[in-house]
């Protein structure tokens, strides 16, 4: 997994895969997921992070708000193993 953050864009992209991405969804506002050929997820990106943060001075806080949405949003048929 590979993780980038763009301070500039406050978006924080994570590459789950190297496959090559075939379609992309936003699945909650500001939450965009990239799929490959076999619809599984191969990268997250989340935008305005620093607002999805409960305490804007750390980022870690982000991540169960943004796991809900994913899970909450998105039809299973997407997340196959």
């Amino acid at each position: 997994m590979k993780v980038k953050i763009d301070h500039a864009e406050d978006a924080l992209y994570l590459r789950l895969d190297d496959a090559k991405v075939i379609e992309s969804e936003q699945v909650a506002p500001g939450v965009i997921v990239d799929f490959d050929r076999r619809d599984k997820v191969v990268g997250i990106e989340v935008l305005d992070v620093s607002k999805r943060a409960r305490d804007p001075g750390t980022r870690k806080q982000a991540a169960p708000s943004l796991t809900s949405s994913i899970v909450r949003e998105k039809p299973a048929r997407k997340y196959r193993a």
